[in-house]
Parts: C-alpha cells; sequence; structure tokens
C-alpha cells in the first residue's frame, strides 16, 4: 500500500487539511502530520533553537509544535519511520501564487520533501468573498483537483524538471 504524507501550515486542525486526507484516503495510507498551530508564512523554517514536540492527536494524525519543515522531517524520522511514497501539503487557505511561494510553509512542506527525493505537491484553495467581513475557503475543488494530481503521479510519476 503506497504510504502518503499529508501536512500543512494552518494547523493539524484546519479544515483544508481534512479535506486533503479525506479526498485522498482510499488511495493509499493517509498519515498526517502537521503543526499544533497555525504556521503561515514561516517559509523554510527549521526549529533548532528547542526540542520539538510530537502528539498523535487520534490514529494517523500528529501535531509537531514546530514548522511544516520541521513536520515533514518528524514525519519520515519518527512517525513513519522512512521516506512516504508521495508528501502532499495543503490544503492552504488561499492561493500560494506569485511571490507567496517565497515565504509560504505550505509550499516549503511540500519542497522540503522534494529536497528528501520524495515526489510532493502542495495545495491552495480560491478564496471567496461572502461579504466585506466574511470569506470563505472553497476546500471541495481543490481536494478534488488534488486526488486528480495524484492519482497521475501514482500512475505516469512526477514530470522531471526541464530546469
Amino acid at each position: 500500500m503506497r504510504r502518503i504524507l499529508v501536512t500543512n501550515d494552518d494547523g493539524v486542525h484546519a479544515p483544508g487539511i481534512a479535506a486533503l486526507a479525506a479526498a485522498l484516503s482510499d488511495l493509499g495510507e493517509v498519515t498526517v502530520v502537521a503543526p499544533a498551530h497555525e504556521a503561515s508564512a514561516v517559509g523554510h523554517a527549521l526549529t533548532l533553537a528547542r526540542p520539538l514536540r510530537l502528539e498523535e492527536i487520534r490514529p494517523r494524525v500528529y501535531c509537531v509544535d514546530g514548522t511544516p519543515t520541521d513536520c515533514v522531517n518528524v514525519a519520515i524520522t519518527h512517525v513513519l519511520k522512512g521516506t512516504p511514497d508521495l508528501i502532499v501539503s495543503g490544503i492552504n487557505t488561499g492561493y500560494n501564487i506569485g511571490d507567496d511561494v517565497t515565504y509560504s510553509g505550505t509550499v516549503a512542506g511540500a519542497l522540503e520533501g522534494a529536497l528528501l527525493g520524495v515526489p510532493s505537491i502542495a495545495v491552495s484553495a480560491e478564496r471567496k468573498r461572502r461579504s466585506p467581513r466574511e470569506v470563505e475557503y472553497d476546500f471541495p475543488p481543490a481536494a478534488a483537483a488534488a486526488r486528480l494530481v495524484v492519482e497521475a503521479v501514482f500512475e505516469r510519476g512526477m514530470p522531471k524538471s526541464t530546469l
């Protein structure tokens, strides 16, 4: 069975990560390792000055009191005890486009996986404004799109970089 690691920067209790994990649940063994609290805009930061705390929330769902990059490393070394077949980071609340990719914790979670040689994907959701003070995120279409991409990666592999 394929092992899929799901992480994010919005925190383990964010609705986007729940939607993503649910959408991927029948494609392999999904394990969620995400920040205990929101860690948006932390970029590719690592926690170096203190020990990290890992907590199991429920079966196959863990939180780390660190960054998304910390979560990927802790997942590989302590939770999965090896590399997963795929890392999917998200679903981020709002797009990660343009300059946002340079400081996005969601993108950093996928980037850390790629640097470790694991095929990795970052997923974001469109922000829809319901009123001047209310913002809503459209997770179901993003989760469905992520699932299609994951299916394609499992079927055909990751595209090779042309850089």
